[in-house]
């Protein structure tokens, strides 16, 4: 049908709006109801609703979309509203769905329900000219370059595709399994945080405050399982590790300051070392984590920090040998500097699992940083910060410069998730499947792609592989995308004269039965690059 966008046309369930509608519409520009006459339904503009974003609930998006045209001007005070059946069959949705988003508006005055007439746009304060082209204001004549001191989005990063559930073999890293998330356990734990008591706590303005719950329970039953034993004013809740290394950077360093990172290593942690104008300096890596010996540890003189990862190395995922954390440690100690340890997978860990580095620290020299995201999911945003009481009180004050404290809604969530033990339960099922998965990769890989290196490791939630000479990772990746096989770039993890050579498969997300069919496309995705 000419006229009308295709996402209109689709409509959430994939019906097109001929077969809603019982009827052609042609090339009109609006919409007109069935069984309504024109005046009386006020005709709908094809563009009302807008694409719906992924995991937007049917009934919000209707309400969202309404309330945008409203607010817009598109539809005007006392405009007749299509009959709730009527929408519900143009939309493709039930017409339930219609009438909670109609009485929704209503109660927020965006509608009026008059008897037996239906409902009305009601009177609401309207923002013309919201599309209108841009006004001196937008800055677009203003050099930017020239006023920027750096570029953040020049720098290199990890990419991960908006779309990645669309793969049919999503080998991306860090996304969360809907399968293994306890939604009931989550919703029954958000009801609590909405109690009476709960909110009149973390609804208050708490410029230095975490929430008692959750910090005691990281104290008494997360950080022991990493052998680390923490008094509560030795630790701080953050907005994910990264937001921890931002803060840790920002108060121990100074432009010029020598950093060490692990090469390859993180790029975000590079990135804030970067940004904050630190000398950093790269420290190789083979299969027992950071190489120390005389040549590299001449690196470490006059260096301030060393950011590790040493339980499961990002991104080779290889673990830093007994011997190697003694002698850092004792390197720490000879030539005062503080080590960053990021034990960004200590909770799905598994039995080999070393204890966190920080638990056999003797002389506080280790900041440890952990993170609920793995287990939770990311958009949670919960991570913690373990440091020497002087250090976290520094942390607590640079903290409430940039936000004041970590949202406490979720945080008080998350503490009742802990206490209930429903955490707990989460972190068992989630090693369990992460370790059915690493087997299954692993198998697959050294089955299906023989001539790739495969970095060894102990377990966690990713592989680490290197391409073989004749073939370029970008090259792969891209014939793999074809196959519906989505696999992670190595570059923003390496040197850049190492382009092209790396990938990662992230197992947190793929079911434990697509993983060898999907390796299998990898490798028939090899065979197409090396004929073309």
């Amino acid at each position: 049908m000419p006229g009308l966008p295709a996402y209109y046309l689709g409509g959430p369930n994939g019906k097109t709006l001929r077969n809603m509608l019982q009827g052609a519409l042609g090339g009109l520009p609006h919409v007109v109801i069935p069984g309504v006459q024109a005046e009386e339904s006020g005709m709908l503009d094809n563009t009302l609703f807008h694409p719906r974003s992924p995991g937007t609930p049917l009934q919000a998006w209707i309400r969202q979309s309404l309330v945008n045209a409203i607010v817009d001007g598109k539809l005007h005070h006392g405009q007749r509203m299509p009959a709730t059946r009527h929408l519900a069959k143009s939309l493709g949705v039930g017409r339930n769905t219609v009438t909670a988003a109609y009485e929704e508006l209503v109660s927020q005055g965006f509608l009026e329900s008059r008897e037996r007439m239906g409902f009305f746009v009601g009177a609401v304060d309207q923002a013309r000219g919201v599309e209108a082209e841009p006004n001196a204001a937008s800055g677009q004549g203003i050099a930017w370059r020239k006023h920027l001191k750096f570029m953040p989005s020049e720098m290199r990063h990890i990419e991960k595709p908006w779309d990645w559930q669309q793969y049919r073999y999503p080998f991306v890293y860090g996304q969360v399994d809907r399968n293994l998330f306890p939604i009931d356990q989550w919703r029954a734990c958000s009801r609590d945080a909405l109690g009476r008591s709960a909110i009149d706590w973390w609804a208050s303005d708490r410029a230095l405050d975490d929430d008692p719950l959750l910090v005691e329970q990281l104290c008494r039953h997360v950080l022991p399982q990493r052998g680390i034993y923490a008094r509560r004013d030795e630790v701080m809740v953050t907005l994910g590790s990264q937001h921890g290394i931002y803060l840790l950077a920002r108060l121990l360093l100074h432009p010029g300051d020598g950093v060490a990172v692990e090469d390859p290593g993180y790029p975000d942690a590079q990135n804030i070392f970067a940004a904050h104008r630190a000398d950093v300096r790269h420290m190789p890596v083979d299969d027992d984590g950071m190489i120390l010996n005389e040549q590299t540890e001449a690196m470490l003189k006059g260096a301030g920090l060393v950011f590790v990862t040493p339980a499961h190395h990002c991104p080779t995922m290889v673990t830093l040998s007994d011997d190697r954390r003694a002698r850092l440690l004792d390197l720490a100690d000879r030539d005062d500097f503080l080590i960053l340890e990021d034990d960004y997978e200590g909770e799905i860990r598994n039995d080999k699992t070393p204890p966190a580095l920080k638990s056999i620290d003797q002389a506080g020299r280790v900041v440890y940083i952990g993170t609920m995201s793995k287990v939770l999911a990311p958009g949670v945003r919960i991570g913690y910060v373990v440091a020497p009481a002087p250090l976290v009180a520094e942390l607590r004050a640079l903290r409430r410069l940039m936000h004041r404290s970590a949202p406490l809604n979720n945080q008080r969530t998350a503490a009742i998730l802990l206490a209930n033990g429903h955490y707990e339960g989460m972190v068992r099922g989630l090693r369990e499947a992460l370790s059915q998965r690493w087997q299954e990769a692993v198998a697959a890989a050294r089955r299906d792609l023989p001539d790739f290196r495969l970095s060894p490791s102990i377990g966690g939630s990713s592989l680490w592989l290197e391409c073989p000479a004749d073939i370029h990772a970008d090259d792969l990746i891209e014939a793999a995308g074809k196959r519906g096989v989505l696999v992670e770039r190595g570059d923003p993890f390496v040197a850049p004269d190492l382009a092209g050579r790396f990938f990662r498969l992230g197992l947190s997300a793929i079911d434990v039965h697509l993983i060898a069919p999907g390796i299998a496309e990898i490798a028939a995705a090899a065979r197409d690059v090396r004929r073309h």
